[in-house]
């Protein structure tokens, strides 16, 4: 697993990791079952505060994407097909929203396409 941090990005950095992790999962990087580092350990190998790491962790263990274990560690989700459509789906909103669709235009898209 590799992360970086880009210090002069408009992007804050929980985001930055956020996005990387869930771009690494939807490309089979990273496998549900595996382990991430610990916050404190990804924290002081970035560079950056322990809670920014923990936010991260916290809002993909909130969209399924990972799975906190207690003493046991961060473990992407092995929930395989709920995995993957919300990764996508996070993929998509982070897509449509830097292009500066609303939530109705991006939802109307997503319909027509699954008309098709």
């Amino acid at each position: 697993m590799i992360l970086s941090i880009e210090s002069g990005s408009s992007t804050p950095p929980f985001e930055q990791l956020r996005q990387q992790i869930v771009a690494q999962v939807s490309s089979g990087d990273l496998q549900p079952g595996n382990r991430l580092p610990t916050v404190r350990r990804l924290a002081a190998d970035l560079g950056i505060a322990p809670n920014t790491v923990a936010r991260a962790y916290r809002e993909l263990e909130t969209e399924g994407v990972l799975e906190g274990r207690g003493r046991a560690g961060t473990f992407v989700s092995d929930d395989d097909a709920n995995n993957a459509a919300k990764v996508a789906a996070r993929a998509y909103v982070d897509a449509v929203r830097s292009l500066g669709l609303n939530a109705t235009d991006a939802v109307a898209l997503v319909q027509q396409t699954m008309r098709a």
